[in-house]
C-alpha cells in the first residue's frame, strides 16, 4: 500500500513538474532558439533550424547562459496542460488512495465470546452461522460465512487477507457446524 502511494504520488510530482517547470523552462529556450535560427536564415548563413551554424549558434548561446546543449523542443501551451492534468489527477488518486487506506485501517473483524463483529459493523452469533462458503480461500484468502437472522440468509465476509484472524473464526464457526450436524443426526 505505501509501494501504491509513493507510486502515484511520484508520478504526479513527475507530470506537475514538467508541467510547471521543465517544459515551460524549455520553451523559453526555444524561443532563443527560434530567434537564433532566424537570424541565421536571414543572413543567409543556414537554410534551415537544423542547419550546422544554427546548431554551432545555439551551442555557444547555450554555454553562455548555462543551458543544455541540446537542441530545445517547442511546447505547446496544449502539451504543458498534457502534462498538468495527468499530474493533478496522480495527486488526487495518491490522497484517495491514502484516505482510503486509513479507513479500511480502522476496519476489522473479530471474534469476542459467542459473535463476531464483521468489517462493516455487523454482529452475528456464531450459532446462527449454518454454512461456510471456501470456494475461494485457497486462492484469495477470502470465506464466506452464511448466516441465518430473522429468517433472511445473509453472508459475512471473511478475508485473512486483510483482516488477520479471519482462519480461526471459520474454523470456530465450522466446528459448531458440524457439532449441531451431529447433534441433529444422533437425535
Amino acid at each position: 500500500m505505501t509501494f501504491m502511494f509513493i507510486m502515484l504520488s511520484a508520478s504526479g510530482v513527475w507530470f506537475l513538474s514538467d508541467g510547471y517547470l521543465m517544459w515551460p523552462a524549455e520553451q523559453k529556450r526555444h524561443v532563443v532558439f527560434k530567434a537564433i535560427a532566424e537570424e541565421k536564415i536571414a543572413d543567409g548563413q543556414a537554410t534551415t533550424e537544423k542547419d550546422p551554424a544554427v546548431i554551432m549558434a545555439w551551442e555557444a548561446k547555450a554555454k553562455a547562459e548555462g543551458w543544455k546543449a541540446k537542441v530545445p523542443k517547442h511546447r505547446s501551451d496544449g502539451d504543458l496542460m498534457g502534462q498538468r492534468i495527468p499530474g493533478f489527477v496522480f495527486i488526487i488518486a495518491a490522497f484517495t488512495f491514502s484516505v482510503w487506506v486509513a479507513w479500511n485501517h480502522r476496519r476489522s473483524v473479530k471474534a469476542e465470546g459467542e459473535w463476531i463483529t464483521g468489517a462493516s459493523g455487523e454482529r452475528v452469533n456464531f450459532d446462527w452461522i449454518v454454512e461456510m462458503d471456501r470456494r475461494k480461500w485457497e486462492n484469495k484468502g477470502i470465506a464466506y460465512a452464511i448466516y441465518e437472522q430473522d429468517g433472511k440468509r445473509r453472508r459475512l465476509t471473511l478475508d485473512d487477507h486483510k483482516f488477520l484472524g479471519c482462519e480461526a473464526i471459520i474454523l470456530e464457526a465450522e466446528k459448531r457446524i458440524k457439532a449441531r450436524k451431529e447433534a441433529g443426526t444422533s437425535a
